[in-house]
């Protein structure tokens, strides 16, 4: 394998080729689904008509033009990284950030890497007796951040491409209205688009967690619930009224202190959540929501968001 001639070929750098011939090793890949099952998968995983079309039209059919051989080679060989981690609870990346305009397999080449972990994966939930509900509740993440990524013209799958694997792996659980990734000692909260955050609809998804983790992980002991995010910024509290969601969810927790270095830039963050788009100037932007306008308001002042880290006890 000539790892030089493979990233050139991929058009990334030979670093992100290397760590995955050095990570995925000679271990194990594992199929895709047959084909005429997709449609069925696909519409459980929430994929909608638009995005499974070209997943079903740009499929690695053994003789697809589409699939040149490096694509095949990381193909087979990110699958092979992710099931070498199953029930790991870290972030990973599966692989390079693919020019993706350069046709169906580049857009949608570690799509099918999660959907060659689909039965991996719900094999390793029925193990732990998790019930068939949250296993394709918690999958069909896939769906919505396909339909993200369309609405944002494309400009939003690079950080999904590893946000996903901790689905594929076993990582992640969505009970209720938030996300619940496995950790050392605490459960790391995650807030999907999927309506308010509530306090009622949280203290719910909490009491779940409660519940779920001591009966279906029970060598694993948490003592807190932590969150990091660009939501638990104080500063947004100087924009929305005392009763609103957001900041009764920031209630919740204690700050740690502020590390100007620590995660990814929140003003990104932020535009990627509450816009869907990172390139809309923001004169453009629609104002309709307190959140929206705050967002705006503070960026045009020349402020910045802050990506803060919060916990509080279980």
């Amino acid at each position: 394998m000539d790892l030089d001639d493979t990233a050139a070929r991929l058009g990334v750098p030979v670093e992100d080729v290397d760590r995955v011939h050095r990570l995925a090793g000679d271990r194990p890949s594992a199929p895709l689904p047959a084909k005429a099952d997709a449609p069925a998968i696909l519409d459980r995983l929430a994929v909608l008509p638009d995005d499974a079309a070209e997943i079903m039209a740009g499929w690695p059919d053994p003789d697809s033009p589409l699939w040149t051989a490096e694509l095949r080679w990381l193909l087979d060989r990110s699958i092979a990284l992710l099931r070498a981690d199953l029930g790991g609870y870290s972030w990973m990346s599966p692989g390079p950030v693919l020019p993706r305009e350069r046709g169906l397999a580049w857009r949608h080449l570690y799509v099918y890497a999660y959907l060659a972990m689909v039965d991996d994966v719900t094999t390793y939930h029925r193990d732990h007796g998790i019930a068939e509900a949250v296993s394709w509740v918690t999958l069909a993440d896939l769906g919505r951040n396909l339909a993200i990524d369309r609405r944002m013209h494309r400009e939003g799958w690079p950080i999904m491409q590893s946000w996903l694997t901790l689905h594929a792996r076993g990582g992640v659980y969505e009970l209720g209205r938030l996300q619940h990734q496995r950790g050392d000692t605490a459960i790391d909260l995650h807030v999907p688009e999927s309506g308010p955050i509530t306090p009622d609809a949280v203290a719910a998804s909490l009491d779940a967690a409660l519940a779920f983790f001591p009966r279906h992980f029970p060598d694993e002991h948490y003592t807190a619930f932590t969150c990091s995010s660009w939501l638990l910024d104080p500063q947004l509290a100087e924009y929305l009224p005392d009763d609103a969601n957001i900041v009764r969810f920031q209630r919740r927790f204690e700050l740690e202190p502020y590390e100007q270095s620590e995660g990814p830039d929140a003003d990104v963050e932020a535009l990627r959540f509450v816009f869907r788009t990172l390139t809309t100037p923001l004169d453009q932007l629609p104002r309709r929501t307190v959140l929206q306008r705050a967002i705006i308001d503070h960026l045009k002042a020349g402020g910045h968001w802050h990506w803060r880290r919060g916990r509080f006890p279980i």
